[in-house]
C-alpha cells in the first residue's frame, strides 16, 4: 500500500510541476513574441533574469535555430544550442521534458520547447524570417524547475503514511491476536479432531481456548464427541450379541456399527421372511439363496442329519450331490468343520475325490443337525468361504427356531393325520385328502380302486386274548396292507378294525387282484397271543371303483363299505365288488 501510494503520489507532483513548466514556457515563449513585434526583444536578458529571480525556477535560456542564426547571429549572449537536447528539440521541433532526481542531493525538472515559425493568426513570423518557411523550428525555449520542495513534501507525507499504516498493522495484529486467533486455533484443533475422526479415532477433543465464544463452541464440540464415541461403543457392544463373530473389525467404530446394523437388518428380514413360508423347503431354499448372493458361489449342498436314527437326506442340492447319503458325513459325526484343504480327502463321504469341500455342522435341536457342504475348485475359493462363515453362522441362528416350529408343526400335523397304533393315515386325512383325490383324478382321469377292509370277528379276539392281541392284530393288518400296495395308494384306519384303501390308477379287475392278495397274505399271518401261541385271523374286503361306481368319492367309499356288509353276510373271508342291486338289497 505504501510502495503504491509513494509512486501514485511521485506520478502526481511530477505531474503537476509538468502542467506547471508547460505553461510557464508558452507564457515565456507568447512573452518573447510579444517583445519581437515591439521592438523590444533586445531587452529579454532583462526578461529572462527576472524570470530565474522568480521562485521555483531555476534556469531559463534561449537556443537559436540555424536560420535565426543565418539572418541575425548568435545573439547577445551565444545563444545557441547548449547540449544535446536543445540540438534534438530544434532538429525535430518536439518539446522534450527531463527528470534529473537524485535521493541526497539537488532534483530538477527541465522542459525545452520549440518556437516555431507560422502565418497564420495575428502573428505571421515569415515576415520577419524571410529564410524560413512554414513549421520551421527558429529556437527553443529552455526552463529547469528545482523539484526538491515536492520531493520532500513527498517524502513527508509517505513517513507519515507508513507511520499511520504501521499503527494500524498494530492496531489489526492486536485485534486479531485478541479477536481472531482464538478462532484461528480453534479451527485448526478442529480441523486436528475431525482428521483423526474421519479415520476412526473419536477420543481426540478440541482444545480449551481461552476466549469466551471459543470455549463454548469446543465444550459443545467435545459434548459431542463423547456422546458420539460412547454410543457407537454401546451400539456395537449391544448389537453384536445378536450376530456371531465378526467378519472383520474396522478401526473406525461408526463403520463397525454401520456393518453390525446392516448384518442385524439382514437377518432381521430373513427371519421375518421364513417366518411367513409354508414349509421347510421353501426355507431351505430361501437359505441356499441367501448363501448364493452372498458367497457368490453355487455349488453346495444342504443337509438335514438326524442324531438319533442316523437318517440323513440332502434337503438342498446345488450344482449336484456329492456325498454317500449311507456313509455318515464326518462333519456331522465330530461335530467340527471338514475342511479337505487341510487334509486331503478327509472325509470318506465325498465320493468326488478330486475336489475340495468345506463341510460346516449346525446343531438346530438335539434330534436334528444341519451340514452345510461347499464344493470349490481351488483353495482360494475355500478360503474365501471361511471369511463369510459368521455371515452363515447369523442366518443359520435366525433359521433354527423357525426350523425347529416347521418340524414340530410337521409332527402335529403328523400326529393329527396319522393313527398313533398303527402309523398309518386316519380318517381326518382320509378328509382332508378327499377333494384333492377327486380333482387330480377328474382332470387326469384316473380312477381309483376303493376297499373297505374288517377283520371278521374281532371282538372275539378282544374278548378272548384281551385288548392287546386285539391291538396286534391290527397292526398286523397295517404291515399286511404297507407290504401289497404301492407308494402311490393310500391306507387308512377308518376306525376300530376297519381300514380303507384308495387305489391310484386301479380298474376293477386289479382292485380284486390286490384285494384278494392282501386277504390270501393276512391269512398267513400268525397273531402272537403266548410266547408260544399264536393265532390266524382272516378279512372280509368290500371293493369299489371311483368315478365307475358313482362320481362321488364319498359314495363310492360308502358303495365298499355296503360291499364288505355283503362279504360279511355271505360267509366273511371273501372280496365282493360293489353292484348297484346291493343298495336295493340293503335297502
Amino acid at each position: 500500500m505504501i510502495l503504491n501510494f509513494t509512486y501514485n503520489f511521485r506520478e502526481y507532483g511530477i505531474k503537476s510541476i509538468d502542467n506547471k513548466a508547460t505553461i510557464l514556457a508558452k507564457t515565456v515563449e507568447h512573452a518573447l513574441t510579444t517583445q519581437m513585434l515591439t521592438g523590444v526583444i533586445d531587452e529579454r536578458e532583462i526578461f529572462l533574469k527576472q524570470l530565474e529571480d522568480l521562485p521555483h525556477i531555476d534556469k531559463v535560456w534561449l537556443s537559436r535555430g540555424h536560420k535565426v542564426i543565418e539572418m541575425y547571429g548568435e545573439g547577445l549572449n551565444n545563444e545557441v544550442p547548449q547540449d544535446e537536447i536543445d540540438k534534438k528539440v530544434l532538429k525535430t521541433g518536439k518539446e522534450i521534458k527531463v527528470i534529473d532526481e537524485k535521493l541526497f542531493s539537488n532534483s530538477t525538472y527541465r522542459i525545452t520547447i520549440p518556437y516555431k515559425a507560422t502565418s497564420s493568426g495575428e502573428i505571421n513570423c515569415l515576415n520577419c524570417h524571410s529564410n524560413a518557411k512554414e513549421g520551421d523550428t527558429l529556437g527553443a525555449i529552455t526552463i529547469t524547475i528545482p523539484v526538491d520542495d515536492s520531493k520532500q513534501k513527498g517524502i513527508s507525507t509517505v513517513l507519515n503514511t507508513t507511520a499511520i499504516a504501521l499503527v494500524l498493522i498494530f492496531t489489526i495484529a492486536f485485534l486479531i491476536n485478541y479477536l481472531i486467533s482464538p478462532f484461528l486455533k480453534l479451527f485448526v484443533s478442529i480441523k486436528k479432531v475431525m482428521n483423526n475422526a474421519n479415520e476412526g479415532d473419536y477420543s481426540q477433543r478440541v482444545l480449551d481456548i481461552n476466549n469466551k465464544d471459543a470455549k463454548e463452541v469446543s465444550t459443545w464440540i467435545n459434548t459431542l464427541l463423547n456422546k458420539l464415541e460412547t454410543t457407537l461403543i454401546d451400539i456395537d457392544k449391544n448389537i453384536s450379541i445378536f450376530l456371531s463373530s465378526k467378519t472383520h473389525e474396522n478401526s473406525d467404530p461408526l463403520i463397525n456399527v454401520q456393518e453390525t446394523v446392516s448384518r442385524l437388518s439382514s437377518v432381521y428380514k430373513f427371519r421375518k421372511t421364513i417366518e411367513h413360508d409354508d414349509n421347510l423347503d421353501t426355507i431351505y431354499k430361501r437359505l441356499a439363496h441367501v448363501i448364493k448372493a452372498r458367497i457368490n458361489i453355487e455349488n453346495f449342498n444342504i443337509q438335514e442329519a438326524y442324531t438319533r436314527t442316523g437318517e440323513a437326506k440332502n434337503v438342498y442340492i446345488g450344482n449336484k450331490e456329492y456325498c454317500n447319503k449311507n456313509v455318515q458325513c464326518r462333519a456331522d459325526k465330530t461335530n467340527q468343520i471338514v475342511d479337505s484343504t487341510v487334509f486331503e480327502n478327509i472325509c470318506i463321504s465325498c465320493e468326488d475325490k478330486n475336489t475340495n469341500y468345506l463341510c460346516i455342522p449346525y446343531s438346530i435341536s438335539n434330534e436334528l443337525d444341519l451340514i452345510i457342504s461347499f464344493f470349490a475348485k481351488d483353495k482360494e475359493e475355500i478360503e474365501k468361504i471361511k471369511y463369510n462363515i459368521p455371515f452363515i453362522n447369523d442366518y443359520i441362528d435366525a433359521a433354527k427356531s423357525v426350523i425347529i416350529t416347521n418340524k414340530l408343526m410337521n409332527i402335529l400335523e403328523k400326529n393329527a393325520r396319522t393313527d398313533a397304533l398303527t402309523g398309518l393315515y386316519n380318517r381326518k386325512h382320509l378328509e382332508d385328502q378327499l377333494p384333492k383325490i377327486v380333482s387330480q383324478s377328474n382332470r387326469a382321469k384316473i380312477p381309483y380302486g376303493v376297499l373297505m377292509i374288517d377283520i371278521d370277528f374281532f371282538k372275539k379276539i378282544n374278548d378272548t386274548y384281551g385288548h392287546d392281541i386285539g391291538d396286534k392284530a391290527i397292526q398286523i393288518v397295517a404291515q399286511t396292507l404297507n407290504e401289497n400296495t404301492r407308494n402311490s395308494d393310500t391306507i387308512i384306519r377308518y376306525g376300530g378294525e376297519e381300514f380303507i384303501v384308495l387305489l391310484h390308477n386301479c380298474d376293477e379287475a386289479s382292485v380284486v387282484s390286490v384285494a384278494e392278495k392282501i386277504r390270501t397274505a393276512f391269512m398267513k399271518k400268525n397273531i402272537p397271543v403266548t410266547p408260544s401261541n399264536t393265532i390266524n385271523k382272516t378279512l372280509s374286503i368290500g371293493a369299489c371303483v371311483f368315478p365307475k361306481d358313482s362320481i362321488d368319492l364319498k359314495e363310492c367309499i360308502k358303495n365298499a363299505d355296503i360291499a364288505l356288509y355283503e362279504a360279511k353276510n355271505s360267509g366273511r373271508n371273501k372280496t365282493v365288488i360293489f353292484e348297484k342291486s346291493m343298495i336295493k338289497e340293503n335297502n
